[in-house]
């Protein structure tokens, strides 16, 4: 059966229309980011990543957002703003056109009227026979959900080629620029290499099903399982910041190498200084740290890499104090040896 979805100027999505932030300067957009970057709740990419939030904040902004709309519905690619197709179904329709969608799993149909233009419809149709000579039917997505990825693919195409001036820039759905997503076209995991798979720029199909770093993470028993994980990761082209939530969710298993901080001084005024200092103190043991991994001969990634080797789920930056301390007593120990 074929469903149509109609929307007209009258009958626009109601989360769009919900009121933006009131302006804030930077210092209280930061401290906003962070207490949210706290809950649990929030897409993976955004959890304990207060950068990632306000670069949605501010995204949010200039489109004239809620800042929810945008974390749910704004993803970036390989630094380039990707949008689900119902956000950029949602912005054609707030901006005043007529948006028409049909389809099932053998092919999709976009129309789109424009408001100041009502006398011609802009239509996309994308078949599955273009998903083929797309190379996309070897994604397990395409494979499991052909239907929706027709829709979301005509609804694209037909947005950039009708009113691009309504979509502020997000031209494309994660699943174009390369991210393996769910059914409802939200990102899994981002291969390290992008590909921008269009209709007119065939790419290779994937062979393997994706794969759910994160959750294979949260679900691992222990640090020293978290840790193939992040092998594993890593070995496809994991991002750096994306290996550093792995490394989070390794240091709270079971197995984790933790080592005991003494007793903070109680006494009133000396716990902020204590922080203080240990903050330093830190700070300066990880300078020392990877200039004794510069001293044998490794880069400050290489240095990373082999700290998080020996100390499972932790990285220099957020490890303890006396790990980083061991690790670079190692290092200037190999690096003495070398000079003799």
């Amino acid at each position: 059966m074929t469903v149509i979805a109609l929307a007209d100027r009258q009958h626009q999505p109601q989360h769009l229309a919900a009121p933006a932030l009131p302006r804030m300067s930077v210092e209280s957009k930061l401290d906003y980011c962070r207490a949210f970057a706290a809950s649990g709740l929030l897409p993976r990419q955004y959890r304990q990543q207060p950068a990632n939030l306000l670069y949605a904040v501010e995204y949010a902004e200039s489109l004239g957002l809620h800042p929810m709309v945008a974390i749910t519905g704004v993803h970036v690619i390989e630094g380039k703003p990707s949008a689900s197709s119902a956000l950029i179904s949602a912005l054609v329709r707030r901006a005043g056109h007529r948006l028409r969608i049909k389809g099932d799993a053998t092919a999709a149909v976009a129309q789109i009227i424009r408001s100041d233009d009502p006398d011609w419809t802009f239509e996309i149709r994308f078949t599955i026979e273009d998903a083929r000579r797309a190379g996309l039917l070897g994604k397990d997505v395409w494979q499991k959900y052909p239907a929706a990825m027709l829709k979301a693919r005509a609804l694209s195409a037909a947005a950039r080629d009708a009113c691009e001036e309504a979509l502020f820039g997000v031209h494309y759905t994660p699943e174009e620029l390369g991210a393996v997503v769910d059914q409802e076209g939200n990102p899994i995991y981002v291969a390290g290499e992008i590909q921008r798979d269009t209709a007119e720029a065939p790419a290779a199909p994937v062979a393997a099903p994706p794969r759910d770093f994160l959750t294979e993470a949260e679900q691992a028993v222990d640090a020293a399982a978290v840790r193939q994980v992040w092998d594993q990761a890593k070995a496809v082209g994991a991002p750096q910041q994306f290996l550093d939530q792995l490394a989070a969710i390794g240091r709270d298993k079971p197995g984790a190498r933790v080592v005991e901080q003494p007793a903070e001084d109680v006494v009133e005024g000396k716990v902020v200084e204590q922080h203080q200092d240990d903050d330093q103190e830190h700070a300066a043991a990880l300078g020392e740290l990877y200039d004794a991994g510069s001293d044998v001969g490794m880069s400050k990634e290489e240095t990373r890499e082999a700290f998080t080797a020996r100390f499972p789920g932790q990285t220099p930056e957020q490890a303890p104090l006396d790990a980083v301390r061991a690790m670079r007593d190692d290092l200037l120990d190999a690096a003495d040896g070398g000079a003799e």
